[in-house]
């Protein structure tokens, strides 16, 4: 052991013994640093499952339960390595106060460069409090659009329909068009020649319309009865007829495609052709 020290320039016993409690100690510190960070991700994991199992019928509370577990988790774990760290520099025997003392220094010098963190931070801050975004919203901030995979006080990961990451600083949100908040609308447009029966064809939309909402595989994504307008517009070549579902977010594409697959095999049974050039 002697000649360990000693290869490392220790040749007092005395000063062996003060580094080996040191190194000791650090990784004390480091142990509980990591158990109690796995502690506080299994506590944080018991309790989002809790309250999830209580609020199982009300998809948007748990969208709300799973984003505040994530923040508190990334909170939770920058707070302990941040004592960590403070803790081992205090064995190393270097002072907090001068560090400080420095890192306010420097603060001050890159105050004006760092206006745009701290406004991500306190735009993402508000984000969350007034429940704005949650984690599996397919939301559009900044010129993107996207499922939101991860949402921090600084950033929002999302991934859009082409399997592309965003990852967007909070500072740049001015606007939040949440698609995917309580219900969303399935707008479906069909245009017909002008020579064709409207009335007929108002009917028999409106008749898909009311079989796709019975239907078991559709009729619990279907919040209401469809709504189908009389003539919706008019174009240089065609008529348009509106039909609008009610549906639960994140089916609005589902409903629209089996509605036109619908809707264009009944329309073809009568011998009623869709404008193509509209």
């Amino acid at each position: 052991m002697t000649e360990w020290f000693t290869h490392f320039g220790i040749a007092n016993p005395a000063e062996a013994i003060i580094l080996t409690k040191t190194l000791l100690r650090i990784f004390v510190i480091l142990v509980i640093a990591y158990l109690l960070n796995r502690f506080s991700k299994r506590a944080l994991n018991v309790l989002r499952d809790s309250l999830s199992n209580k609020t199982v019928d009300h998809i948007e509370e748990v969208k709300r339960i799973n984003t505040v577990t994530m923040v508190l988790r990334y909170i939770i774990t920058t707070v302990i390595i941040a004592i960590t760290i403070v803790e081992v520099l205090h064995e190393l025997g270097i002072s907090i106060a001068p560090v400080l003392a420095a890192a306010g220094v420097v603060g001050l010098a890159i105050g004006f460069g760092a206006q745009s963190l701290v406004k991500d931070y306190f735009t993402g801050f508000f984000l969350l409090l007034e429940n704005q975004i949650r984690k599996d919203d397919v939301i559009e901030v900044a010129g993107k659009s996207g499922l939101v995979e991860a949402i921090t006080l600084r950033y929002i990961k999302m991934r859009d329909d082409d399997g592309n990451v965003h990852y967007v600083p909070n500072g740049q949100i001015l606007t939040v068009t949440n698609r995917s908040r309580d219900f969303s609308y399935a707008v479906i447009e069909i245009t017909l020649a002008y020579e064709e029966n409207i009335p007929e064809v108002i009917q028999i939309m409106q008749q898909v319309a009311d079989d796709l909402s019975r239907d078991g595989v559709f009729k619990n994504k279907i919040l209401g009865p469809a709504e189908v307008n009389d003539v919706d517009k008019l174009t240089d070549s065609a008529v348009v007829i509106r039909c609008r579902f009610k549906v639960l977010p994140l089916e609005k594409a589902a409903i629209k495609r089996e509605y036109f697959r619908r809707i264009k095999s009944a329309l073809q049974q009568q011998q009623i052709e869709l404008n193509p050039d509209s």
